[in-house]
């Protein structure tokens, strides 16, 4: 909270508006939030904050991904429901609960801006647990996985069918173009991203009514941020990004060794810089075939538009 204070301070507060639902919780972080207004206010930013009881957790999958969706769209629906009290260039910057520092929010947003991007994701990262346990040591797993797609359609890294991760490290190790951009801490174009934090335009939302979403009938079972760049790209918002240079984790513990290893923003972003070589060449088509798996053991390969009525 530390930190969106901070963004919204930077950002000016009378061109923010902070949206949270709070849901579940039973050690004062509702009782902490819902006093949070007076502040929030006080510096001169709406706050809109709702609670929502449903438990992404207590039903199957399929239902987990509808609530999930419902919860997402509740987060946006003062913008969707009543978009004329926001400006045409209002854009989203969208949080998981990540330990993320003010300079990435920012970042985010810069690359948003600099990269006439419709989305731009971070990248979140585990600890790999085996390395943990055995080695003392910490390694990095990328976290997203599952919705996460390069622009080959792949996912960040290959898992067997056996449900093996041993590959783990290996990230893009069958995109070569992405792995470079990843090394190098340059922002690279996928097909889907979530990766614990987004920023994205609000015109797909106001304009062509896109929301989150489970899987239709004729699509195949997908996670709900997925299906949301799926839908972006049927619409001609096909410019969505990762931002190396953006490193989040879930855990407090472990944020401070994430970022001296991983580098904070500020290592990787060159003030004096001023020219355009780490501009993205934009592809215009998505990926012909995309990876889609309910379980490791399903993975398949998937026409990247199937079940939409494209015109």
């Amino acid at each position: 909270m530390q930190s969106i204070v901070e963004a919204i301070n930077f950002l000016g507060p009378g061109n923010c508006v902070l949206s949270i639902v709070e849901g579940r919780s039973t050690d004062g972080t509702y009782e902490i939030l819902y006093l949070l207004r007076k502040e929030i206010e006080n510096l001169g930013a709406r706050y809109i904050f709702e609670k929502n009881d449903t438990d992404p957790t207590a039903d199957n999958w399929k239902d987990r991904i509808e609530i999930l969706a419902g919860l997402r769209n509740q987060a946006l629906i003062n913008l969707t429901v009543d978009p004329g009290k926001y400006a045409e260039d209002t854009v989203v910057i969208f949080m998981n609960d990540v330990i993320i520092c003010a300079e990435d929010i920012l970042e985010l947003v810069h690359q948003k801006t600099y990269q006439q991007a419709d989305m731009v994701c971070a990248m979140d990262w585990n600890p790999d647990p085996y390395d943990v346990l055995f080695y003392h040591s910490m390694e990095w797993t990328f976290y997203d996985v599952w919705i996460a797609r390069g622009m080959t359609g792949d996912s960040f890294f290959e898992i067997t069918n056996e449900g093996s991760w041993k590959y783990a490290a290996d990230t893009f190790r069958h995109d070569p173009e992405s792995r470079a951009h990843l090394q190098a801490n340059e922002p690279f174009q996928v097909y889907s991203c979530w990766n614990g934090a987004v920023v994205f335009s609000a015109k797909p939302l106001i304009k062509d009514h896109i929301r989150f979403r489970a899987h239709t009938a004729k699509e195949s079972y997908q996670g709900e941020p997925q299906l949301f760049c799926k839908d972006l790209w049927s619409s001609g918002y096909g410019k969505i990004a990762a931002v190396p240079a953006v490193s989040l984790i879930y855990e407090s513990k472990y944020a401070e060794e994430l970022k001296n290893d991983k580098g904070y923003v500020s290592t990787h972003v060159d003030m004096n810089k001023n020219d355009d070589s780490n501009f993205i060449a934009w592809k215009a088509n998505p990926p012909p075939m995309v990876k889609v798996w309910n379980t490791y053991t399903t993975q398949k390969w998937i026409p990247w538009n199937e079940g939409l009525k494209l015109i």
